[in-house]
């Protein structure tokens, strides 16, 4: 990868896979290994990390991979695998906790799930103050306030390095709305290069209804072709994309594969940007944000060598897409207050 030229030798890029033995992990650190932009990959769990590291050594590409099991019931400040798996890391992913099972809601999730990223974001603080730290864990309506108040409470909080990834979202929606346009029988936008490539946005929260895909912005005339009912279906089904999963693996697991390819595609734009080498890159991400009353919000940003340098307009939205984004302000507001009231008041938390 190019660096900006230095009298100094350029610093690695490391990143730390938190979770790394998991459903997730596992498919997320094998692209990862892949990824010339990533000099050493740190993988940290609670069991089999270092074999994991061992399998991924034998793949002849360049990052160098290191596997640390967790120390169990040791506080961050104390811990030396901890620390081991996050010094000088560039990038941070939190994937540790469990998945949600079925008839499991989020707020199951967050009883179990926010002790561990508390724990971890308190060890991103001491070890790592000035990493990007992006957060899978759900539920990450929750998890993203809890862990800028953890950091606020160590002073070194940056807003432009802490980010909810949603782009799995972003994925559910566009591949819903490609499948519902070959079903329309849209011979003309299925035979464009653009509408091949063509991702939607989706803004608002990663959770249920406060999940929005904009569908109104994916076609050249709005509505075309797909009628209000059938957008609202896609809409639904990209809310409830997970349920789907979760039903289809018959209660033994959640989205695994589709997750670390949509964490994957977070991690490879993000380190282009940090690195410099592209300023224009745009995805959507759930930050701390003032487009709207919630204090934190998934949209479009520009990410560029500090994180998110810019939060992009919202823009013209549908009166379909507007009333959603409407009703889902107080769930996701309680969703973030709840995150917050945690990351405060939790300073004893335990991986």
């Amino acid at each position: 990868m190019s660096h900006a030229s230095s009298s100094a030798p350029p610093k690695p890029v490391k990143v730390a896979i938190l979770g790394a033995s998991g459903g997730i992990g596992l498919p997320l650190s094998l692209l990862c290994k892949l990824n010339p932009q990533i000099d050493e990959l740190s993988l940290y769990d609670l069991v089999n990390t270092p074999g994991v590291a061992a399998d991924l050594s034998h793949i002849p590409s360049h990052a160098k991979v290191f596997g640390i099991n967790a120390a169990k019931n040791t506080p961050p400040g104390e811990n030396k695998e901890l620390q081991k798996a996050l010094q000088n890391a560039t990038l941070v992913v939190i994937l540790s906790g469990v998945p949600r099972k079925p008839g499991m809601s989020r707020d199951d999730l967050f009883n179990i799930n926010a002790g561990i990223v508390s724990t971890l974001v308190e060890g991103c603080a001491m070890y790592c103050p000035h990493a990007f730290i992006a957060i899978v864990t759900n539920p990450v309506n929750s998890m993203v306030p809890l862990a800028s108040e953890v950091l606020k409470r160590h002073g070194v909080y940056d807003r432009r390095k802490v980010a909810g990834v949603t782009t799995l979202d972003v994925a559910r929606a566009s591949a819903f709305f490609r499948d519902a346009m070959v079903t329309a029988g849209d011979e003309k936008n299925n035979d464009s290069t653009e509408n091949a490539d063509l991702m939607v946005d989706v803004i608002g929260g990663h959770s249920g209804t406060t999940i929005l895909p904009l569908f109104s912005r994916a076609i050249s005339k709005e509505d075309a072709c797909l009628s209000r009912e059938v957008l609202h279906d896609l809409t639904v089904r990209t809310q409830f994309g997970g349920d789907e999963i979760v039903k289809a693996k018959e209660g033994t697991g959640s989205a695994t594969l589709s997750m670390a390819w949509a964490a994957y595609q977070f991690i490879e734009n993000t380190l282009l940007a940090l690195a410099g080498g592209d300023e224009r890159v745009i995805q959507c991400a759930y930050v701390e944000s003032n487009l709207t009353e919630q204090a934190f919000f998934s949209s479009p940003c520009r990410f560029g060598v500090n994180g998110v340098e810019e939060i992009l307009p919202l823009g013209r939205l549908s009166d379909y897409e507007a009333a959603v984004l409407e009703a889902m302000g107080p769930v996701l507001s309680a969703q973030i207050q709840k995150g917050k009231l945690f990351g405060r008041g939790n300073v004893k938390s335990r991986l």
